[in-house]
C-alpha cells in the first residue's frame, strides 16, 4: 500500500462520487422493508401455526 494520507484523500475523492438516496427515498424503501419484514413475519407465523395444528393432530390420534 502507498502513503496512507493518499489513500484518505482518493477514498475521499470517490465518496464525493457517490449519489446518495434523497430523504424521501430513503423513507420510502424503510417503509417498503418494514412492510415486506411484517408481512414475511406474518406468513411464516401463519405457517407455523398451522403445521403445529397439523402436528397435534397426528399425534392426537
Amino acid at each position: 500500500m502507498t502513503n496512507p494520507l493518499q489513500f484518505i484523500k482518493e477514498a475521499k475523492n470517490e465518496l464525493m462520487k457517490v449519489v446518495w438516496p434523497s430523504r424521501q427515498e430513503i423513507l420510502r424503501i424503510t417503509i417498503a422493508v418494514i412492510l415486506l419484514s411484517l408481512a414475511v413475519a406474518l406468513f411464516l407465523g401463519a405457517v407455523d401455526f398451522g403445521l403445529t395444528k397439523l402436528v397435534e393432530l397426528f399425534i392426537a390420534k
